[in-house]
């Protein structure tokens, strides 16, 4: 019988999305075929140390420990992991014998969301260790948590925007008078703040005048150098989850559907929490021409950065005018069992376990290719 898949689920994280990144890891792990994979864990805590397997394991919520406890040997060494040019892949040494390396990991699936997971840093890392990866590359990742760049990149693919203004920390810290003025006068009230690099709705805040528009943005710059604003739009806010590399397939859309007035905004809270307030509706309830043309243009979103193997983009539909905007991509959407991602697929007919199968083939083929390539430069 052929061996199982050695993959490397890397989780937690030091960004402000850790708490969701363990939720997702659970959710991936849980859902990963026992007689396909073997399964090692692999946290990086709050202050960036990498943890050794059983270590890892003991933050995970219980489905995702009970799938562990046959593959887990019980050490609470830490672990670091290197490249090592000698063998394929990323080895895990233990941190009291660094001499004799554990077996190479075949894959790593990052579930990272947020700064350094989720930006191109360690996509850059599994890049310099030849290991096969699931989802976007550094060009990718990079561009997708960048909501400035992305945008431009979008505008290019001439997919359409909601108005937005953006400027650096030092700008507002120096021309503050100059900066609302610019917003006031491009974009008006209501609007959003958000760090230009950050997901998940963290830093994220709704202004409504002057006073709140200072303290969204003051808050926003604690987050990132850069700080874009957008228009407030009274919108139905609906996604559309994306699989592949170089044809990328798009499922079937889903909405968030708001119960009461305190649900109106999207935050982390409401995104992660079953509050009540807001529910997310798959298959969202629009006409057949509006779900082609979101599928349509997601796959371009995607196309647009360079995506490879999933991302999540999201969508405004106004509701004055019925126009269709593209708000953002996601290159490493929430995993978790309340998340978006999974429901979509699921309504399309591809169950969780089927969508990680997939992700881990996306993986290994676009690493066989780009190896391919190099090997014959």
């Amino acid at each position: 019988m052929k061996n199982k898949l050695r993959v490397g689920v890397v989780f937690g994280g030091r960004s402000g999305e850790h708490e969701v990144s363990v939720r997702s890891a659970g959710s991936v792990i849980a859902a990963m075929d026992e007689r396909k994979y073997e399964v090692v864990p692999i946290a990086i805590t709050r202050a960036g140390r990498w943890l050794s397997p059983a270590e890892s394991a003991g933050l995970l919520p219980e489905k995702a420990t009970k799938r562990l406890s046959a593959t887990i040997e019980h050490k609470t060494d830490a672990v670091a992991v290197v490249g090592d040019p000698s063998r394929s892949g990323l080895v895990a040494f233990d941190a009291q014998d660094r001499h004799t390396p554990a077996p190479a990991l075949d894959l790593i699936f990052p579930v990272l969301h947020g700064t350094y997971g989720e930006d191109g840093t360690i996509q850059g890392l599994l890049e310099m260790a030849g290991v096969p990866y699931v989802g976007c590359g550094v060009l990718a990742s990079a561009c997708g948590m960048d909501k400035v760049t992305m945008k431009a990149l979008f505008r290019d693919a001439g997919l359409p925007l909601c108005a937005y203004v953006w400027f650096l920390r030092s700008e507002w810290e120096h021309e503050r008078d100059a900066v609302l003025r610019r917003i006031m006068r491009k974009l008006g009230f209501p609007c959003f703040v958000k760090p230009a690099n950050l997901g998940s709705s963290v830093g994220v805040s709704k202004a409504t005048d002057k006073r709140t528009l200072v303290k969204a943005i003051d808050l926003a710059a604690r987050y990132d150098r850069k700080v874009i604003v957008e228009e407030g739009l009274d919108a139905r806010e609906i996604e559309c989850a994306v699989m592949g590399n170089d044809e990328p397939e798009a499922s079937l859309p889903g909405e968030y559907v708001v119960h009461d007035e305190r649900g109106a905004f999207l935050d982390y809270t409401e995104k992660y929490s079953n509050t009540g307030h807001v529910e997310f509706v798959v298959p969202a309830p629009i006409n057949k021409s509006l779900t082609t043309r979101i599928r349509r243009m997601a796959r371009q979103a995607f196309k647009a950065v360079d995506g490879a193997g999933f991302a999540r983009v999201d969508f405004f539909l106004r509701r004055d005018n019925g126009a269709l905007l593209i708000n953002e991509i996601n290159t490493c959407p929430g995993l978790t069992d309340v998340s978006g991602f999974p429901k979509m697929w699921a309504a399309s007919g591809l169950p969780f376990p089927q969508v990680i199968d997939r992700l881990i083939e996306l993986a290994r083929e676009r690493h066989q290719d780009k190896t391919r390539n190099q090997t014959s430069l």
